[in-house]
Order: structure tokens, then C-alpha cells, then sequence
């Protein structure tokens, strides 16, 4: 069951959850024609008074990059001052999950981006942890990472989804908790909604934007993080095999933060994660705003 919160933005107007409707004719819906955010935010622990959202002005402009995609001018200046708005009237009580998405709202039957509406609205509940803290198990998915070349990886296109549907729906029902897709060529890409990582010899290997991946924020924000910390990190291909042989792999993203892999198939990894807690207790402490090195990363809204 999820606790939405009350306020929506829709239409250009902030209005009640309930009364934020689409028509079942929305172009969207239809074609998948629609781009997405997803940022987090909690109260803030020091001050009653004060809400916390973590890289809202990374978020905001990859969501304004993808709504070019879509042929939707929306500037990034724009989406923030709208979650900030939304923030304020919603005043959250726990930890909380933000969705930005834009679309084609137009009741048209072509598939098309010209000459056709567009549209933006928000709508956020209370989230905690999207997958468990303890750790997860993967298969890896029988589905592959669409290519850049067909759709527009940079971009969160909703309609690519599909694949990430496919591939998690696949991994539950056979046993596991998540999925991780190979790309065309055959390498590791990533998880159903999360970029991944292997740690080895005290180094951490990622795909890099070339392995047709997500331009994720908390990616991102784990690689600075690791090279702040003095760890070797490495963009490059990664095979199969090394998951397996892996002293440590975990997935980050924004619903999922960052999660440790307990096994991948039927390799169990180890229990002893340093680099993996290390960097997850680090990002914790950012989030909350109790590290001074990475204020700008965290934006306080007061109410």
C-alpha cells in the first residue's frame, strides 16, 4: 500500500491527490511517450523546520535534457522552483520519494512528438527502503539493455521501461530479488532500475555510459564519493564472469540508494562488504546534511 502524499501538481496548478486524473485517451499512455525523475528528500534531523532534498539541481536538469527527447522545452530553473513548491505545501513527516514526469498529454491516436501537447506534473510518497538494506539476490535476466542507437538512453524515457519490467517480474518470479541485464555485446549493463558495481582487489569496476546505462545521479555521487575516499574506481566493460568472482557488487540508485548483492545466480558473495558500507554510511551522512564537504549536494527548503 502506498502513503501518497496529499498534493499533487497538475495542470499547472497544485491540486488534491484524488483530482489529479488523465484522460484514458493520454497520448502517453499509449506510446510511451514520457520522461521521469525521481528524487528523495527527508525531514531535516537538525531542524523540525526544514526539509532536505539530495542533487535536486542534477535531477532537475536530467529531466529538462529528457524532456528534449520528447520535443518539450521544460527548463530546469522551472521543474525546481515546482518541487520546491510542492515540498511546501506537502510538509512530509518521514522520509519521501518526489516523481517528476513529463508527457504527452494530447488525445491523439498518431505516434508522434510535432505538433502535439505536452505537459508536466508531480507526485511524491513516503518511501524507505526500496529494496532491503541486508542485501539482495540477482539473476541475470534473460532480457537485454535496449541499445542507444534504438532509444534514447540518456534520457529516462518511460517507455523503456518495459524491459526493466520484464526483467524484474522475471527475476521475482523465479526465485530472486532483482535482475541485471547484458547490454548487445553481451557485458553487464545494469539492474532493473539501478546502476551496478563490483568491487575487486579493493577497486571498483562500473560500466561506463558506452555499456548503454543510465546516466544515474547516485551513481554518480558513489564515484566521486569513492575517488574523495582514495578508492581506485574504473569506468570500463564488464563481463559475467566477474560478477561471480566479485568480492563485493552492489546496485545504487535513488529508490535504492545503494544495495549490497548477496548473490549472484547461484555465487553467493561474501558477507564482509568494507568499500560497499563505507560508501553507504558516507552517503547517508550526506543526505542528512551532516557532511560539510558536500553541502551543495543537499538543498534545504524551509517551511
Amino acid at each position: 500500500m502506498h502513503n501518497f502524499l496529499p498534493i499533487a501538481y497538475f495542470r499547472n496548478q497544485f491540486v488534491p491527490f484524488g483530482e489529479a486524473n488523465l484522460s484514458i485517451a493520454t497520448h502517453a499512455l499509449h506510446y510511451g511517450t514520457g520522461a521521469f525523475g525521481g528524487l528523495r528528500g527527508i525531514p531535516d534531523p537538525q531542524n523540525d523546520q526544514q526539509f532536505l532534498l539530495f542533487r535536486l539541481d542534477a535531477h532537475c536538469k536530467r529531466l529538462s535534457n529528457s524532456a528534449k527527447f520528447l520535443h518539450y522545452d521544460l527548463p530546469a530553473d522551472k521543474i525546481q522552483q515546482i518541487l520546491v513548491d510542492f515540498v511546501k505545501k506537502n510538509r512530509p513527516t518521514t522520509s519521501f520519494y518526489i516523481r517528476p514526469f513529463v508527457y504527452t498529454s494530447d488525445l491523439g491516436i498518431a505516434p508522434r512528438l510535432h505538433n502535439i501537447e505536452k505537459d508536466f506534473f508531480v507526485y511524491g510518497l513516503e518511501l524507505g527502503d526500496y529494496l532491503s538494506p541486508e542485501g539482495v539476490s540477482c539473476r541475470i535476466s534473460s532480457w537485454y539493455r535496449q541499445e542507444d542507437r534504438s532509444l534514447p538512453l540518456r534520457g529516462k524515457i518511460s517507455g523503456a521501461y518495459i524491459t526493466s519490467s520484464l526483467a524484474k517480474t522475471e527475476a521475482v518470479e523465479s526465485g530472486f530479488d532483482e535482475a541485471i541485464l547484458m547490454n548487445s555485446q553481451g557485458k553487464v549493463s545494469e539492474a532493473s532500475g539501478m546502476n551496478i558495481f563490483v568491487v575487486r582487489n579493493g577497486k571498483i569496476i562500473t560500466p561506463g555510459f558506452d555499456q548503454d546505462i543510465l546516466e544515474g545521479i547516485t551513481r554518480d555521487s558513489v564515484l566521486t564519493i569513492a575517488r574523495d575516499l582514495g578508492i581506485e574506481v574504473i569506468e570500463r566493460s564488464l563481463d559475467k564472469s566477474e560478477l561471480f568472482a566479485a568480492d563485493e557488487v552492489f546496485l545504487s540508485g535513488t529508490a535504492a540508494k545503494i544495495t549490497p548483492v548477496q548473490r549472484v545466480e547461484n555465487y553467493h558473495l561474501s558477507t564482509e562488504r568494507p568499500i560497499t558500507e563505507k560508501l553507504r554510511e558516507k552517503l547517508t551522512a550526506i543526505t542528512e546534511n551532516r557532511d560539510p564537504k558536500y553541502q551543495d549536494w543537499v538543498f534545504p527548503i524551509a517551511v
